[in-house]
């Protein structure tokens, strides 16, 4: 998959600056930048610019996840307001009642963010940054007309501080308080470093932004701010190192330093930002560069950015293409589930209609097995329990192990009707009798053999089938054994 990057913009009335980033790096390596302006073009806007931003990103083919922007300081004003509270809690809920009171003014059309530049027990010394609502929309409503949603819109020197932050040199920071003069063709900002380096550099204690006119003398201009600055510092300790970047050139750091009283040397944005000096060459302004790359930074760090968009326009476009993902995946599930649903279910229909095909099947088959004791609303398991219980009844009849109840009384009634027939006249004395499904044993003796022959006679006539007969004389009686059988 290809990474997507991090686009930092940084935007005046009519110029802007476009940096991308690698994402993959922890370093925030450059892959391209570039710079546009409408300046002079007639009918030229917001919309115009945002255009052209957009046209030079896709001509380059930039793939970026997240957008950065800063605001030019013409856009925003910058304030210092004292909060009775130390927790960022407590001075976000606080901070626009705050800056209120101090401006003396309805601050209900503008929008807000704040950065705190040192707390005591006292309070909070708060740098707020407000800017006009309205220009802040026409800003983020041009981006977005081209599909550029910002996630952040800061304020320029806070973009510039992060560039400086992040790779200013530590071992400076941690020798003294270093103060970062950077003059760009219109603006210019200054940023007091102190305390020890961290993993993003030293701290920016106080920013300060101001204008630079064309026909202004650079050099005074920056050693009057210089010296407001210096004042407003409240490190407890006193500025001994000015490092400076012209973007005209015109600065003479050994007459500032002399004027100063501090030592002023020169430092080179490039040597700053690590990047080649091809990768520069579409820009119009380093000072603008490193604004943008600031910018883009933002999504390389953990802190609180001073961003106008939590005020005035919280970014959305996480949150929508999270929802959007959901929405997906829900649809997607439930096109899943309702697949295999019909799936079980035509496999559950094809399973029921040969379980019924067999039931018929069965049924008819061995209807006549069953003695037609199978109805149609027996189950097919019922069916199954009956005809076991069947076969096994016929096998142990075979075996001679299991008597009919209903065959054995039959025979018995012959064999009974029989012995009615002729007991009294033939003196008839009964010894046992055995009876099987099969067949009947008789065993008994009468007064002499006429007699034993009617007998005989007698069983046959009641239907009754002689299979086996013997009979002999003893102690004045005629002795027989038979065996019969119902006649078929």
């Amino acid at each position: 998959m290809e990474p997507e990057n991090y686009l930092g913009i940084y935007i005046s009335k009519d110029t802007a600056t476009a940096v991308c980033l690698d994402s993959q790096s922890k370093d925030g390596n450059v892959l391209d930048c570039f710079s546009v302006s409408v300046e002079g073009q007639e009918h030229a806007n917001m919309q115009t610019l945002a255009g052209l931003i957009a046209q030079h990103c896709a001509e380059r083919e930039w793939k970026f996840a997240e957008i950065a922007v800063a605001l030019d300081c013409a856009m925003f004003m910058q304030h210092c307001v004292h909060s009775e509270f130390s927790d960022p809690r407590q001075i976000a809920a606080t901070v626009r009642f705050d800056t209120e009171e101090a401006l003396a003014t309805d601050i209900a059309e503008v929008a807000l963010t704040f950065e705190i530049a040192s707390s005591d027990q006292g309070g909070s010394e708060v740098t707020v940054f407000t800017a006009q609502r309205k220009v802040l929309s026409d800003v983020l409503t041009a981006l977005q007309q081209y599909h550029l949603d910002p996630v952040t819109m800061e304020p320029d020197i806070h973009c510039l501080s992060r560039c400086i932050c992040r790779k200013a040199s530590s071992v400076e920071s941690a020798q003294a308080e270093t103060l970062y003069g950077m003059l760009s063709r219109r603006s210019g900002y200054l940023i007091a470093l102190h305390g020890p380096a961290g993993e993003a550099g030293p701290k920016a204690s106080a920013v300060r932004t101001f204008l630079v006119g064309p026909a202004q003398d650079r050099g005074e201009r920056l050693a009057r701010e210089v010296l407001v600055t210096t004042a407003l510092v409240g490190s407890g300790e006193s500025i001994n190192c000015l490092k400076v970047f012209d973007s005209a050139g015109a600065v003479n750091l050994k007459k500032l330093g002399e004027k100063l009283s501090i030592e002023a040397s020169a430092i080179d944005l490039q040597e700053v930002t690590g990047t080649a000096p091809q990768t520069l060459a579409d820009c119009a302004d380093p000072v603008d560069f490193a604004i943008a790359y600031g910018a883009a930074l933002t999504h390389l760090e953990k802190a609180r950015s001073v961003n106008f968009r939590d005020d005035f326009s919280p970014y959305q476009g996480k949150k929508l293409r999270v929802q959007k993902a959901l929405k997906f995946a829900a649809i997607s599930v439930t096109v899943l589930l309702v697949a295999v649903g019909l799936y079980f279910q035509t496999q559950l229909f094809t399973a029921n209609k040969y379980r019924r095909a067999l039931k018929s099947r069965f049924a008819a088959d061995y209807k006549a097995v069953t003695l037609e004791k199978l109805s149609g609303n027996v189950t097919v398991r019922e069916g199954v329990r009956k005809l076991g219980s069947l076969l096994r009844r016929l096998e142990r009849e075979k075996e001679g192990l299991f008597t009919d109840d209903e065959s054995i009384s039959s025979k018995l009634t012959l064999v009974l009707g029989a012995f009615n027939k002729c007991a009294a006249q033939t003196h008839l004395n009964i010894k046992s009798i055995t009876a099987t499904s099969g067949d009947v044993s008789i065993t008994g003796d009468t007064s002499g053999r006429q007699n034993t022959l009617r007998f005989f006679e007698a069983v046959k006539s009641s239907g009754l089938e002689i299979l086996r007969e013997s009979y002999m004389l003893k102690s004045g009686r005629d002795n027989f054994t038979i065996t019969v059988v119902p006649k078929k």
